[in-house]
């Protein structure tokens, strides 16, 4: 039996989406095709049904997806506890921060770590604003500081930083920027610059909102891709961006201003990795992120006592509600 047969099926059986399971798996559709078909060779019958409309379990699918689940979490588990009993924490584990996220709680969860296991280190690797979970399941770092919410049923959410409020970078030649205070509907006559990339697109809205709370659309400025790029483009005048207050003290530029935003959420980071690539060290780097959180850790499954306890990353989104 090809464990890629059954992981395939098992991501499909998920996202019900050819063209989804393949950008999750970094495969082709016609490679995920092929995948699903062998294993309905080995099988004998259909596992899903699919046409240009919809994909969906067969009755059969859903009694294979039942009893290979538990089993497949089981073999995937075993390795692991074997792997990290081998391992430890001992070595290098590789933490991934969205841009602008390198706050002093992340900082100080670097330090928590390796104070607290001697042969354990960390690298740093910064995430690009148009990607933020592609890392992750590249096997690239082991775990991410990315903003929430994260609704991907292959990652966790452990450790959630403190809350920050917002702010709009805009040109200092934008008629706002010398404004003391903005109101998020104010941000309707203000055009935003447009993060494009592979991430979700429930989750670009957190730093691209295209409308404001009340409804009313948001224009679009230019496409970027990093923040460098966007406050580069912010300093042109190709659009303004949402952020959080901390990057105005990591990424402050003369010819930039930082205004306040009133009306939207504040803007919260956590701590995500894979479901399946919860290792010890990335167990022992939630705890000290814990320790080291200005807030009370939490879970995705909303149990505070569950700080370090693997959940699949799960929360309601709204428009224009969270920020870089």
């Amino acid at each position: 039996m090809d464990l890629r047969e059954l992981e395939c099926f098992l991501v499909l059986s998920e996202e019900l989406h050819f063209g989804r399971t393949a950008e999750r798996m970094y495969l082709s559709q016609g490679r995920v095709s092929q995948l699903l078909r062998s294993l309905e060779q080995r099988i004998g019958a259909r596992l899903l049904e699919r046409s240009s409309r919809r994909v969906r379990l067969t009755p059969l699918g859903e009694r294979f997806l039942a009893g290979l689940r538990p089993a497949y979490d089981g073999l995937r588990e075993a390795v692991r506890s074997a792997r990290d009993e081998a391992r430890g924490v001992e070595g290098v584990l590789r933490v991934g921060f969205l841009s602008g996220a390198s706050n002093e709680e992340v900082i100080g969860a670097v330090a928590a770590y390796e104070a607290e296991n001697p042969g354990g280190r960390v690298e740093l690797s910064e995430l690009p604003l148009c990607d933020p979970f592609g890392a992750l399941r590249r096997g690239e770092v082991d775990v991410a500081v990315t903003l929430l919410p994260v609704v991907e049923p292959d990652l966790v959410v452990g450790t959630v930083f403190a809350a920050q409020p917002q702010v709009v970078a805009l040109s200092t030649r934008h008629p706002l920027a010398g404004r003391e205070l903005l109101s998020a509907e104010e941000l309707a006559g203000c055009a935003v610059l447009d993060v494009r990339g592979p991430a979700p697109a429930y989750w670009r809205e957190l730093l691209a909102p295209t409308v404001t709370p009340a409804g009313r659309p948001i224009p679009r400025g230019a496409a970027v891709q990093t923040l460098q790029e966007a406050l580069a483009m912010v300093a042109a005048g190709r659009g303004g961006l949402i952020v959080c207050s901390p990057t105005t003290r990591y990424h402050g530029r003369d010819d930039v201003a930082f205004v306040p935003v009133s009306g939207l959420p504040d803007s919260r980071l956590g701590l995500v990795w894979q479901r399946d690539g919860e290792t010890e060290r990335v167990r022992a780097f939630a705890r000290a992120a814990a320790s080291t959180a200005a807030t009370p850790a939490r879970s995705a499954s909303a149990n505070p006592a569950a700080a370090t306890t693997t959940t699949p990353a799960a929360t309601v989104t709204t428009p224009a509600a969270s920020a870089a």
